[in-house]
């Protein structure tokens, strides 16, 4: 046989998509589990061609789920981002989106026993460490797929998953504000550099020359901009204890502008090398983070809102998003405690994908 049959489902989770495989499938060592994630997505060709990748970084995305030992914890998930392009792939981050369908993909299975009309599940990111709760719509004991949930860049409408983030502050850095400044200056731009579910440097759009209401693919065409955005998520990198980030997707990079549709602020998010055609749910955490923190970059640009838990409304590039805050802010800075958001998955197909033997011949 030449090729090694390798058991997945295949879900949209969010606005992003993906194989989802029980981790006892795959090769435990990185390198050769590397290895296999390339050649199942097709990394190394534009359209992905070889593989079962969409040719974005939305479609390039993997789920690795397994039983968990930890206490309080159902679902471990371990997220890979593959690169379209260069073959690589990056264990560092989660994705919120993917994990949108993590819930759904544990019932299908069998790792998770449905427990009446919805089902709670508990995950931990194996990545990061963050515990999040998933509520899963299972009526007579079967995951819905069906209902009446609206997600921004996803068509149609499909069953709600509540997902309630909790453990995310520091999630990669060990801190909310990994330089320990509320703003830095490089390059003379303005960074808020944080680290909630996600990494990011954050600036405002009019600092680049930008309204920051620029569509993904006008953002994408305008090359000048990355030139001079890439050196320094690079130094914010440095500066938030991360090391080289040049061959790695964090942090990643967001821009704020004042809202135009009633929401609490405009963000376009970048992955980093491109503009996410929606919001990632971490980058969406993050974000409305920064929208609640004073002194950061947000600041002046919109209306903050009031109490908590707060709803943060962040207009991108799609749509909106919704992010419900619970939160204290007193004289040590901002605490949060738990980050709330609405998703839908689908499942899209069930069977083998196939590798080739070379690369792994389904041997531990």
């Amino acid at each position: 046989m030449t090729q090694t049959a390798i058991p997945y489902l295949l879900l949209r989770g969010g606005t992003s998509r993906g194989p989802y495989f029980n981790r006892a499938d795959l090769p435990e060592d990185h390198d050769t589990l590397s290895g296999v994630l390339v050649a199942v997505l097709g990394s190394g060709q534009k359209l992905n061609i070889d593989g079962i990748g969409g040719g974005a970084a939305v479609t390039t995305k993997v789920a690795m789920l397994s039983k968990s030992d930890v206490p309080g914890v159902d679902i471990d998930y371990f997220f890979a981002q593959v690169s379209v392009e260069d073959r690589l792939v990056d264990y560092k981050p989660t994705c919120g989106n993917i994990l949108s369908g993590v819930g759904p993909a544990a019932i299908e299975m069998g790792l998770i026993t449905p427990t009446g009309d919805e089902t709670r599940v508990r995950i931990r990111s194996v990545n990061t460490g963050a515990r999040v709760e998933a509520v899963v719509s299972t009526p007579n004991g079967r995951v819905s797929y069906e209902g009446e949930a609206k997600v921004d860049g996803v068509p149609g409408t499909s069953a709600p998953i509540y997902l309630n983030f909790m453990d995310v502050v520091g999630s990669a850095t060990g801190a909310l504000l990994p330089t320990g400044a509320v703003r830095d200056v490089i390059d003379g731009i303005e960074v808020t550099c944080m680290d909630v579910a996600m990494p990011i440097a954050i600036a405002r759009a009019s600092d680049f020359g930008l309204t920051g209401y620029e569509s993904a693919e006008e953002l994408d065409a305008n090359r000048a901009f990355y030139a001079r955005m890439e050196p320094i998520r690079l130094e914010a990198g440095r500066r938030m204890g991360m090391g080289d980030v040049s061959k790695s997707v964090t942090p990643k990079f967001a821009l704020l502008a004042a809202p135009r549709h009633g929401g609490t602020i405009t963000a376009r998010y970048f992955m980093p090398w491109n503009c996410h055609p929606t919001m990632a749910v971490t980058g969406a955490q993050c974000l409305a983070s920064c929208v609640l923190t004073p002194g950061t970059v947000a600041e002046g640009l919109f209306a903050p809102p009031s109490g908590s838990p707060a709803l943060v409304r962040i207009e991108h590039a799609s749509g909106e998003i919704d992010v419900t805050v619970d939160y204290a802010s007193d004289d040590t800075g901002f605490h949060l405690k738990s980050a709330g958001l609405l998703r839908t998955a689908r499942l899209l197909a069930r069977g083998e994908v196939f590798v080739p033997s070379s690369i792994w011949d389904g041997k531990a």
